[in-house]
């Protein structure tokens, strides 16, 4: 597979306005209801509708939707001390291609959780039926969950799903790399909250700003089970960053167009966001283009 071609698109915004618009008439009911209640509301977001998936099965774990219990560092733990106001991430949609069992394409599903090897902290290459490595700018990405009802505590034992696409816009398993399986992977949180990935920058594809998506589960076991999330949600790239990057179109051919016509207001996702909810789900970054990227970003969830 040559990563330098600009293979047309498999898909585009009009594959995520389906379950856009679902996501904002499902905000807007979650205003009327208060309480625990709601949190089953928040936490049944998937994707349907993905075209040419490549179907994956496996033994799937047993999960439970009781949360397993986790040790209770210190709120001052590690870097933790610089985040003494977080909030809780908002929902997001998953989108079409979360190969977590939860979308159907011709009445067949892929779930990549229930497969060998997923859980890794080097996502890049794929690990199923191939061993290709997706290119280019590197970047290392850490994550810390905290509980936003007891101030910022980090929470260990979590198991944080997360999957992006290629430069070229396309999501492994699904149309345009239906043999891939790279960008895909699973961490579990250390005492600090925290995991790291190594992954690449993801490409903008059209109609989306740029992004990562990911999905919090309150123990490995239901993470290899691909059920009970108790958060699905996305991270938006830095607009500066998106810029240089973007700049070298050999090897992000089609992002630098695609990022003149799309801004934080008018993406489907992010636009209806509060400023202080796009400060939380943008990461942090730095680093050069040459070297690699690192980025760090905080997630919060309410326990």
């Amino acid at each position: 597979m040559d990563h330098h071609d600009n293979h047309t698109h498999g898909h585009s915004l009009a594959d995520d306005l389906p379950l856009i618009d679902a996501m904002i008439a499902r905000r807007r009911a979650l205003k009327w209801f208060i309480g625990a209640g709601s949190a089953a509301l928040v936490a049944g977001c998937g994707g349907s509708g993905a075209d040419d998936v490549d179907v994956i099965t496996g033994a799937a774990a047993t999960a439970t939707p009781t949360p397993t219990a986790t040790p209770t560092p210190t709120a001052t733990a590690g870097p933790l001390a610089t985040t003494a106001a977080c909030i809780a991430d908002p929902t997001e949609t998953g989108g079409p291609y979360p190969a977590d069992g939860t979308n159907t394409s011709g009445g067949a599903s892929s779930n990549v959780l229930t497969v060998n090897g997923i859980v890794r902290s080097d996502i890049r290459a794929s690990f199923i039926s191939t061993t290709t490595v997706a290119t280019d700018v590197q970047m290392t990405l850490t994550l810390t969950l905290v509980d936003v009802n007891a101030s910022c505590a980090p929470l260990a034992g979590f198991a944080i799903y997360l999957w992006q696409c290629d430069r070229n816009g396309h999501y492994s398993l699904y149309s345009g790399a239906t043999a891939e399986s790279y960008l895909r992977g699973v961490q579990v949180t250390d005492a600090n909250g925290q995991v790291s990935f190594t992954t690449i920058f993801p490409a903008c594809y059209d109609g989306r700003w740029p992004h990562l998506h990911f999905e919090i589960f309150s123990s490995l076991g239901n993470a290899l089970g691909g059920r009970y999330a108790v958060l699905t949600s996305q991270l938006a790239l830095p607009a500066d960053w998106c810029a240089t990057v973007y700049a070298d179109t050999s090897t992000y051919p089609s992002s630098s167009g695609n990022f003149a016509r799309v801004s934080l207001a008018s993406d489907m996702v992010f636009g209806d966001n509060s400023d202080a909810q796009l400060a939380q789900q943008t990461p942090a970054v730095t680093g050069t283009v040459a070297t690699g990227l690192v980025a760090t970003a905080v997630i919060g969830i309410a326990r």
